[in-house]
């Protein structure tokens, strides 16, 4: 999962942040290793609450107020992975909800706003948090855990090879650029981040929609320094009975018998080669739906 988590923000990081530097003088503030001035925060409105992502509130109100930001690739600073598959999953939530809820709330300021450039309201509007933060979750979990299952069922339905092989390939690619010696790992990344499409695709509705969840804010669980170098590997620990139970993740199982069946049925009536995807992706599901990720999750 740590491996997983260094692909996913290397690009995050050194593609869209050093992008949107260097095209638009504007990225996603995410509250690590920013320095601020004092009249940029004043100017924009201040830090709110009304959303979980309050960082990228901010920056999105800086940037309609034509501050430019400048990202220094250059200089490190020490931060903290979630070790647990339950703390990602909650960091995960927190991220997708919170920016589609931003995108319903500053939408129609973004569209009115006098004070940018079409261009730049394009960027922030289209690309930042519709495409990236809205319809990237709903469409990965639709398309790769939905659709292709189900078109192995259904022999009529037929997915033109661009959308099935050209364009995940590209994707794929865009993420391994950044990590070149993590090639080899690239197929458990797609794996493990289409079924995290299904909790990301359930965080950004809650957002879009507004509903009661929409607020909900859990602390994302650190380490730190309570970990000493001679702690033994979690996963190699007896776990109690109840602690078990904790791990058990029922949405993600539910989806693993649906991919199960489908996957079945195309290996022995079907006339597609999607069931090597489909069992993969099946045990993808099974791994993390009885949390064999990460730490293991202490009895609450």
């Amino acid at each position: 999962m740590t491996r997983i988590q260094k692909m996913s923000l290397d690009y995050h990081f050194k593609v869209e942040q050093e992008s949107g530097s260097f095209m638009h003088a504007f990225f996603g503030f995410n509250g690590t290793a920013g320095v601020w001035r004092v009249s940029a925060i004043n100017e924009s409105g201040g830090w709110k609450d009304r959303t979980t992502v309050e960082d990228m509130d901010l920056a999105v109100r800086a940037c309609l107020k034509e501050w430019e930001f400048l990202y220094v690739g250059d200089i490190r600073v020490k931060s903290e992975l979630p070790s647990t598959f339950k703390a990602y999953r909650h960091q995960q939530h927190r991220w997708t909800c919170g920016a589609a809820n931003l995108f319903r709330k500053m939408g129609w300021e973004i569209v009115t706003n006098k004070g940018v450039s079409i261009w730049k309201k394009w960027h922030l509007l289209y690309s930042f948090l519709f495409v990236r933060r809205v319809i990237a979750p709903i469409l990965t979990f639709l398309f790769y855990c939905v659709v292709i299952p189900l078109s192995a069922m259904v022999p009529e339905v037929h997915i033109p090879v661009w959308g099935l092989v050209y364009i995940p390939t590209a994707i794929t690619i865009m993420n391994a650029i950044r990590n070149p010696g993590s090639l080899h790992l690239m197929p458990f990344w797609i794996l493990f981040e289409n079924v995290m499409s299904m909790h990301r695709m359930r965080a950004a509705l809650t957002g879009l929609l507004e509903t009661a969840h929409v607020n909900d804010w859990v602390v994302t669980e650190k380490v730190g320094d309570v970990v000493k170098d001679d702690f033994e590997v979690p996963l190699l620990e007896p776990l109690k009975p109840t602690e078990c139970v904790e791990r058990i993740y029922i949405p993600e199982l539910l989806l693993a018998l649906y991919l199960l069946i489908c996957a079945s049925y195309d290996y022995v009536l079907g006339s597609q080669t999607y069931f090597m995807y489909i069992y993969l992706q099946a045990l993808a599901f099974i791994v993390l739906g009885f949390g064999f990720v990460g730490m293991k999750t202490p009895c609450s």
